[in-house]
């Protein structure tokens, strides 16, 4: 087969997948996409579905996943991926991002997106993602509710030296998170609730740095309430949606139910 790309999205996976047969070699796939789709078997799906791919995956996206979670034991490298979305799962959590991670199976993963996934502090993904050895250059972070400082009995989490690009806009911040990587390519804090310029001291070492978007760049803008993560936002960044839609794949399976 010549297909490369594959979007699966609104699935429900009801059997067991067949194994694959013996003349077969697989799905020779660049790049797969899974939107809300639900699996029978639980935490084995991701295991079940890769004996169906050859080894040379690169863009794996699992948004709106009913089982975030995989059976580590059971799912192989993926030596090829590049590419891991995990976004718009907003129950992963920290401690979900562990279990998702499994160790040592993405040893060439490059760029790490966890949009709306329910992370709390960047030094609680900094360690989930020291756990699971993964060391991503870019880290997208962007649409969580976070926390500038971690919880004074968090041990510290020294980043890897490969991070060199982090995203943490439409964050909620009122000021920079602690613990930050000492040394960044890229930093983008836009569109959060900072209410003047930070200081020297409170950046890393930054090349491209984002604040558009911050109340203390627009005049009149209304301070921040709390509880409220719209409040003290300018306009152009109120309209911004937690969900991050797929494109450009050459085989779309949009609204079947009871796929087995």
């Amino acid at each position: 087969s010549r297909l490369q790309e594959l979007t699966l999205e609104d699935l429900e996976i009801t059997g067991t997948m067949p194994p694959l047969p013996l003349e077969a070699t697989g799905l020779a796939l660049s790049s797969l996409r899974l939107h809300n789709v639900s699996w029978a078997t639980g935490r084995s799906w991701l295991a079940e579905l890769q004996q169906w791919l050859k080894p040379g995956l690169k863009v794996l996206s699992i948004a709106q996943a009913h089982s975030p979670a995989f059976s580590c034991e059971q799912v192989r490298a993926f030596p090829a991926l590049t590419s891991l979305d995990l976004s718009d799962n907003p129950g992963l959590g920290e401690r979900g991002l562990i279990a998702a991670l499994c160790p040592h199976k993405f040893p060439a993963l490059q760029n790490l997106a966890l949009r709306n996934t329910g992370m709390e502090t960047p030094t609680g993904v900094c360690a989930a993602l020291a756990a699971a050895g993964v060391q991503p250059h870019s880290l997208d972070l962007s649409h969580n509710s976070l926390r500038a400082t971690a919880n004074p009995s968090a041990p510290r989490c020294m980043w890897s030296s490969a991070l060199n690009s982090l995203n943490l806009s439409f964050a909620g911040l009122e000021q920079v998170p602690k613990g930050l990587p000492a040394k960044l390519r890229v930093l983008d804090l836009s569109c959060n609730r900072l209410n003047r310029r930070p200081r020297p001291d409170e950046l890393p070492q930054v090349d491209n740095l984002a604040l558009d978007g911050n109340p203390f760049l627009v005049p009149g803008t209304a301070l921040p309430q709390e509880g409220s993560m719209n409040s003290g936002v300018v306009p152009a960044c109120a309209r911004s949606t937690l969900s991050v839609g797929v494109s450009g794949t050459l085989v779309l399976l949009q609204g079947a139910r009871g796929f087995a």
